[in-house]
């Protein structure tokens, strides 16, 4: 028995962890999944408009579930974003958020001091596993991490009771998976040694010795450390050659992962949280998808995911799971380019656009930065259709806590509100308002209905950004008008200005309890 179940569900119990004056209506799914894609943009995906790039899978998901048009991510940048989702709580609320080295501490609370989705449906009953990208650190921060023996604290100790993951992000070392806190298929003689400060003697790098890459970084962007199957990564690593990855080989690796997980589960609860490396750099898609978009590199491993998520939907069939499973399908942050390797994805992409009609992209305070394709699926509970719903991933803990009928401990997902009802196509309002983080703690914007606010001291024109207002203290948009972004008003409605600037400070000013 886990440490969860030993120290807290106790705890729970005490106060009542599923409330008999709260039972819910309908049954609760006996599977959940959440399929997490990596930097996919809103107009990667055929249901959103996009014609270069064939997504047949996601686009038969939002045919037969409910696509969301105004669903965001906690943050533009991965690390904040998953962290937002996992505990319900703004990462910008929190130091240490930002994007981590691959050799981090973990920065999610473990489930004795807080709940996060994986306890909560935990405390459900559901048997719960992490699969694929986790970046959000290992370890406690006394020491570095020895990647030669038990990794803890890591999933487990956050809800998870079985776990396969990339420690970080698929250009960061180190390039080896962790399964259940250990390194998957590790030599003892031949221990991982990691740094992020300086280079092993004898190891060759991409700066170093270029010849030997079979993708080219972007000078001066940190892609040109360490060289693993010919692809420079951020850090340094030596040793541990027998659990490297095959970067081609990823999504087929994690995809097989998520489809015995789900065979072996068939007769029990599950929560699957699986978490993509596509369509993040390196992109270096398996044979079988090259050549199969229009837009390049970029366009190709989008097919590739594509096709991972059509692969679980037919483990899903295939195990009597298709009509009784809640799948939701979104990503984690807006889209990107070119983000640091010459693999000609900006001269590939033609008349694609990325984020659709919405401006900016990943690592920024725009629309496109963490407006997100979104689609939720429950054959029998959610009608087909499309909801205009304003709704937030920081809000997945408190309404599948609804769902499954847990009742969430003061102090733990202090910023997740219960928008099952959105969710399930109950409801086409969601959130009154809605806090957009950038990057840092310090960039936030302010949706209220279709306005946005963004303080002039976020704004970065030299990013592609808004220039700031020159009248006032921030500038103000009407997104059903101008959906790129490109008008300030606030100089013609300077009273709703000034009312979102006020709640934006009283936002940021509100204690967390």
């Amino acid at each position: 028995m886990n440490l969860f179940f030993r120290l807290f569900v106790p705890l729970l119990a005490a106060f009542g962890a599923v409330s008999a004056a709260e039972k819910p209506s309908w049954k609760a799914p006996k599977a959940v999944i959440l399929f997490y894609a990596d930097d996919l943009g809103y107009g990667d995906i055929g249901a959103n408009g996009a014609k270069s790039i064939p997504t047949p899978n996601v686009d038969k998901l939002a045919r037969e579930g409910l696509r969301f048009t105004d669903a965001h991510s906690t943050s533009s940048v991965c690390t904040p974003s998953r962290f937002g989702l996992l505990t319900g709580k703004y990462p910008w609320r929190q130091h240490g958020t930002g994007i981590l080295p691959g050799d981090a501490a973990m920065i999610v609370p473990t489930a004795d001091k807080a709940m996060t989705l994986a306890s909560m449906m935990q405390a459900a009953g559901y048997r719960t596993a992490a699969i694929g990208k986790w970046h959000l650190g290992l370890g406690d921060g006394s020491g570095p991490i020895d990647w030669n023996g038990p990794i803890s604290p890591g999933p487990k100790e956050v809800g998870f009771d079985e776990s396969y993951i990339m420690a970080a992000t698929a250009d960061r070392v180190p390039c080896v998976f962790i399964r259940n806190g250990a390194v998957d298929k590790l030599d003892p003689a031949d221990p991982i040694v990691v740094s992020y400060k300086e280079n092993f003697p004898g190891m060759p790098t991409g700066k170093n010795n270029p010849e030997l890459l079979r993708v080219k970084a972007v000078p001066g962007k940190g892609h040109d450390n360490t060289i693993i199957n010919g692809i420079g990564r951020i850090g340094f690593m030596k040793g541990g050659r027998s659990a490297l990855w095959t970067d081609t080989d990823l999504a087929d690796t994690l995809t097989d992962e998520a489809v015995r997980f789900i065979a072996a589960n068939r007769d029990n609860r599950f929560f699957l949280y699986f978490a993509t490396n596509d369509i993040h750099v390196p992109r270096d898609p398996h044979a079988r998808f090259i050549g199969k978009s229009r837009c390049g590199v970029r366009g190709d491993v989008t097919v590739q995911m594509d096709d991972c998520l059509g692969r679980i939907m037919k483990a899903l069939k295939e195990n009597g799971l298709d009509r009784d499973t809640l799948v939701i399908f979104t990503s984690d942050n807006g889209p990107v380019v070119n983000d640091g390797y010459l693999d000609g994805s900006e001269k590939d992409l033609g008349a694609h656009r990325p984020a659709g009609p919405w401006r900016g992209g990943k690592y920024t305070i725009h629309e496109g930065g963490t407006r997100m394709p979104m689609i939720t699926w429950w054959p029998g509970s959610i009608k087909p259709g499309v909801s205009p719903a304003l709704v937030s991933h920081v809000d997945f803990v408190a309404s599948l806590a609804r769902l499954v009928g847990v009742r969430i401990p003061a102090g733990s997902a202090p910023d997740s509100t219960d928008q099952l009802a959105a969710l399930l196509g109950r409801d086409a309002k969601g959130r009154s308002e809605l806090v957009e983080h950038k990057m840092d703690n310090k960039h936030l914007a302010l949706r209220r209905g279709s306005y946005k606010y963004i303080p002039n001291q976020c704004l970065n024109a030299a990013r592609g950004e808004m220039r700031a207002s020159r009248a006032g203290s921030g500038v103000l948009i009407d997104l059903k008008a101008d959906p790129g972004e490109t008008t300030d008003i606030s100089a013609k409605k300077p009273r709703v200005a000034e009312e979102m600037r006020k709640a934006l400070q009283r936002c940021i000013d509100a204690a967390v309890k």
